[in-house]
């Protein structure tokens, strides 16, 4: 990873744009750019990525809820089993309420096909229309994980060969990121489920 994107990633993270000076709503996260009269707020973008049953997904599918998303690969001998042991918390609690998905971006869409994410899913028990697993173009996943300010690059020397974060990103209905927290440690997931429940109140 170049320097320079790893210093936009960080300078992301702490920058914070509030959306409403109510402080009972989240902020929004990100970069702002101004143009001309203009505030435009840092988004998600358009992608099309394939899920576990080799069906597309778009942003447009997930427009219509609030998602949590991380970024992960199946043979991951480091930090994945523990932000997935913290994603099941996530899915555990909300898997009953229709208002949220959540999503996890293979990082190795070469040895993560949709059928071994599917079996993935399987020794999971989860629910994939609930939980999704979406593989793609390896340079389209590694862009957007910059896109949710996720570091994830190839690295010989790490474990695995990919070097990544593993945060997990909450995402409202407009594409915005609201919160964000490290998927290793189980006191900021604590948090981060609060951050749920405060953005779904925005909802009702």
């Amino acid at each position: 990873m170049k320097l320079s994107t790893f210093t936009s990633l960080i300078c992301a993270l702490i920058y914070l744009i509030s959306c409403s000076v109510d402080q009972q709503k989240l902020p929004i996260l990100g970069r702002m750019n101004i143009e001309g009269t203009d505030t435009i707020l840092h988004k998600i973008p358009k992608f099309n990525f394939i899920n576990q049953d080799s069906n597309y997904v778009t942003n447009q599918d997930l427009e219509p809820y609030i998602y949590v998303s991380d970024f992960f690969f199946i043979s991951c001998p480091s930090i994945c089993p523990l932000v997935k042991k913290q994603m099941l918390r996530v899915y555990e609690k909300y898997k009953d309420n229709p208002k949220i998905k959540m999503v996890s971006h293979t990082i190795d869409p070469k040895r993560d096909t949709p059928k071994k994410l599917s079996k993935y899913a399987e020794k999971l028990k989860i629910d994939t229309d609930k939980w999704m697993f979406l593989t793609g173009d390896k340079g389209e996943i590694l862009d957007i994980a910059d896109d949710y300010f996720v570091a994830a690059f190839e690295d010989a020397d790490a474990p695995g060969g990919f070097d990544h974060s593993g945060k997990i990103i909450l995402t409202d209905t407009k594409g915005h990121i609201r919160a964000f927290a490290e998927g290793t440690d189980s006191d900021d997931v604590t948090d981060f489920l609060k951050d749920i429940d405060l953005l779904l109140k925005e909802y009702e």
